[in-house]
């Protein structure tokens, strides 16, 4: 898999920006008179530990024209190394345009977390490759990784030809492409013949394919490992085998990853990794980790992978960084890890919870 060495951007993630509104002090939300606020994104989830390392990170996207929520997540991009493209749409009146709304109970101890979506009016839902100059940002400007996740490619008929566009573009131009599968019943309802040529024209392009057993399912059709009462652990050779016919089906894709994630409680989960990449498998054994909120985890996993290989390591080296980029991001009260370096990330890895002087 090889990056292009002449690129101004690290990594380029096409998404629909929100905000997330969370109770203090991990209570419900229906219990609750204060909130906290923030900007989100799965898509931007996944870049913030590229953008907040230093990497050279694009998000595209669309704002609304004169909101102040929209200013807000402009702000926000910017604290985490995150540069932006993209229209500001007309709001149109109180029924036209916004930034969707992100409820979320985090959950606690043995009450799981519930999260709530208001995407009503979702200015995201009218991305368009129209809106942005193509050749001059995989060709003139060049772009080592276009990420795009199924969040937004079932978004709207829009988004989907957006990002079967853009991964069309980033291919004649010699950029990696990844996809994290990210499927969501909700979006599909109604679509499913639609959304299934889609995510096959995409995932045909593609360099890096990520996903758990239920979005290679839905998505792509290719069967997982059938549930039962072993753990997670037990079930490694059926995870190995759903990625090998990823790779029957999908054979460009050069990089193939899942995340395992077994519940014990709402803060406590047994978290694990299956990559195959360099032309072998790499297994992270499911192992304890404290959660603060979940949400986020499988995001910033994602993105410690992808840091990874734009930094040049090996396929074990940049499942075991997202392995912890991902345990650092449920550990924190946002959706995502701003990781301080990377050497934070590798005392995570190796279990060094030991206090830094």
């Amino acid at each position: 898999m090889r990056l292009r060495t002449n690129a101004s951007w690290s990594l380029v993630v096409p998404t629909s920006m929100g905000v997330r509104i969370t109770p203090v002090d991990d209570q419900p939300v229906h219990v609750c008179d204060h909130f906290t606020l923030q900007a989100t994104s799965a898509e931007t989830n996944v870049a913030s530990i590229a953008g907040y390392l230093g990497l050279p990170t694009l998000v595209l996207t669309n704002f609304v024209a004169g909101s102040p929520i929209s200013a807000f997540i402009k702000s926000d991009l910017r604290r985490r190394g995150l540069s932006y493209r993209g229209a500001d749409l007309p709001q149109g009146g109180p029924w036209g345009h916004r930034h969707q709304f992100n409820i979320a109970d985090r959950g606690f101890g043995d009450r799981a977390p519930r999260v709530w979506n208001d995407r009503a009016g979702e200015v995201g839902r009218e991305l368009r490759v129209e809106d942005f100059d193509l050749d001059a940002l995989f060709g003139d400007e060049g772009v080592k990784i276009l990420h795009l996740s199924g969040l937004v490619a079932a978004l709207s008929p829009s988004t989907s030809r957006f990002c079967v566009e853009l991964a069309q573009a980033a291919r004649r131009h010699g950029t990696v492409i990844s996809m994290d599968m990210n499927y969501r019943a909700s979006f599909w309802a109604g679509r499913h013949s639609e959304l299934s040529r889609a995510f096959a024209d995409i995932a045909s392009l593609c360099d890096i394919l990520i996903g758990n057993e239920e979005d290679f399912q839905l998505c792509l059709g290719i069967k997982g490992p059938n549930p039962g009462g072993e753990g997670l652990g037990a079930q490694i050779d059926s995870f190995q085998d759903m990625i090998g016919a990823v790779r029957a089906a999908y054979p460009g894709a050069q990089f193939v990853a899942t995340t395992l994630r077994e519940v014990v409680s709402a803060n406590r989960h047994l978290w694990g990794m299956v990559v195959y990449g360099d032309s072998q498998f790499h297994v992270a054994p499911p192992r304890c980790i404290e959660v603060r909120d979940r949400i986020g985890g499988g995001d910033g996993s994602v993105g410690g992978m992808l840091y990874g290989i734009l930094q040049g390591w090996s396929a074990e080296k940049s499942m075991q960084f997202g392995w912890a980029t991902g345990a650092l991001a449920a550990a924190s009260t946002t959706d995502y890890a701003l990781p301080a370096d990377e050497d934070q990330v590798w005392a995570i890895w190796n279990g060094n919870a030991r206090v830094q002087r």
